[in-house]
């Protein structure tokens, strides 16, 4: 398995190099089909963001969809145990829908259904652990929500779309940890979008491009 750090707009010293290598090692055991973890620190200078100043996410490459998991926390140390804790329950919650996928005894049960009870203590636990953060200040630019008082930082990802049922987008949402998730719907073949509403109700947006002429 390889493990790889890398820090944006920051340097990682080799110490928490080491550090992330030891506290990563078990993640081979509880999931043998893991190819690569990939970790990546970065450091807001901010100082009214101090509570929350260093951040890592962790993405981990599988043979099957990528699982992700990121924190927040005053130290890259602390925020690596919480991302950690993080991506573990995300294993579970894939160990346990493989469970409930082989079962014979019981009708077939929905991904919301399934996940819900760990995604619920996941969430506590993640609660319990991370350090209470004061308000920060946000400035609105026409749609554009800005927090904090740092310049206007546009990220850019480009990710592979592989066609997808609704319910496989919604579990690879779960996965990742994050409340929409954007995919190529299968049997249409247009760019969507699901996300979550309220609790595990969830709902979904198709983009069909406007016909010219």
């Amino acid at each position: 398995m390889d493990i790889v750090v890398k820090g944006r707009k920051t340097e990682v010293p080799e110490r928490f190099r080491k550090h992330v290598a030891e506290k990563l090692d078990k993640i081979q055991k509880l999931d043998g089909k893991v190819i690569s973890l990939d970790v990546e620190v970065s450091h807001e200078r901010n100082p009214r963001q101090a509570d929350r100043s260093d951040r890592v996410e962790i993405t981990m490459r599988t043979r099957g969809p990528v699982i992700r998991a990121e924190a927040s926390a005053p130290d890259a140390y602390a925020a690596l145990d919480i991302a950690s804790s993080k991506l573990d329950a995300q294993l579970r919650k894939v160990a346990d829908r493989r469970r409930v996928s082989k079962s014979v005894h019981r009708a077939p049960m929905s991904v919301g259904a399934a996940t819900a009870r760990l995604a619920a203590e996941a969430d506590a636990e993640a609660s319990a652990r991370e350090p209470e953060q004061e308000p920060v200040p946000v400035t609105r630019i026409g749609s554009l929500k800005i927090e904090g008082d740092g310049p206007l930082v546009v990220r850019e990802k480009t990710h592979r779309a592989q066609p997808m049922a609704l319910d496989q987008a919604l579990y690879e949402m779960e996965l990742v940890g994050h409340d929409f998730y954007l995919f190529v719907e299968k049997d249409s073949g247009l760019p969507s979008v699901v996300y979550r509403r309220h609790g595990y109700d969830y709902g979904v947006i198709h983009l069909k491009p406007e016909e010219l002429g």
